[in-house]
C-alpha cells in the first residue's frame, strides 16, 4: 500500500464521479460540520438547503470546506478537499437561471432534496420554508489516496 497526491484532474474526476460529502462551515467557537448531497460543474459545487445553522454561518463567513471520501476493498481509500466561497443563488429575477441550473443538476440525482427537506420545524406560520440553492466554488482542491 502507498499514500500518493492525486493530482487537480484527478480530484475534479473524482468529485464529478461523487454526489456525497461533508460541508465544513466557520461556527462562532468551533467549525461546522454537516453531510451533504452535491452536484459538481466545472468550477463549482451546487447544493440544496433549507433554512438552518449552516446557511445562517455560511452567510455571515463565507469560507467553506468540502470533503469527499471513498473507501475501497484492502483498505484502499480516496480522499479529495475542496475550499472555497459560499454563493447563494438567492431567489430573485437576476439569479433564476442560475438556480434553475443548480436544481437540473442536482434532480438528475435519487433524492437529492432530502438531507435538505428533513430540517427540523421547516414550517412557519407563513408555510413552508424557502428552498435554498447554493454554490461552494472550488478555490482549491487536494486529495489523497492509498493504493
Amino acid at each position: 500500500m502507498q499514500l500518493r497526491e492525486m493530482d487537480e484532474q484527478d480530484c475534479l474526476a473524482f468529485l464529478a464521479s461523487h454526489t456525497r460529502g461533508h460541508l465544513a462551515c466557520l461556527g462562532e467557537k468551533y467549525p461546522y460540520i454537516v453531510p451533504i448531497q452535491y452536484a459538481y460543474e466545472k468550477d463549482r459545487l451546487f447544493i440544496f438547503s433549507m433554512p438552518g445553522l449552516k446557511i445562517d454561518l455560511l452567510r455571515a463567513h463565507s469560507p467553506a470546506c468540502v470533503q469527499v471520501e471513498e473507501f475501497g476493498e484492502n483498505r484502499t481509500w480516496k480522499s479529495v478537499l475542496v475550499q472555497g466561497t459560499y454563493d447563494e443563488l438567492t431567489d430573485t429575477p437576476a439569479r433564476h437561471d442560475e438556480r434553475l441550473h443548480a436544481w437540473s443538476l442536482l434532480q438528475k440525482q435519487p433524492f437529492w432534496w432530502e438531507p435538505g427537506s428533513l430540517a427540523l420545524n421547516s414550517e412557519s406560520e407563513d408555510g413552508p420554508a424557502p428552498s435554498i440553492f447554493f454554490g461552494i466554488s472550488i478555490e482549491m482542491v487536494s486529495g489523497r489516496q492509498v493504493v
